[in-house]
């Protein structure tokens, strides 16, 4: 969050430990570690600032 907070990329935060419906989205991709970023219709398993910008620019 404080990356796309820096490169001023609007986010919305969904926080498994206090939303239920989080897990289910969660669960729903078969992600198994977190963070999972989505941008577009990727979705980036982990913190990888490169895959990220990559993401932000296609």
């Amino acid at each position: 969050m404080e990356y796309l907070s820096q490169k001023g990329v609007p986010f919305t935060e969904k926080n498994v430990s206090r939303d239920p419906s989080a897990i289910q989205e969660l669960i729903a991709m078969k992600a198994r570690s977190l963070p999972v970023v989505v941008i577009g219709d990727q979705k980036l398993h982990g913190f990888n600032p490169k895959a990220i910008d990559e993401a932000l620019a296609s």
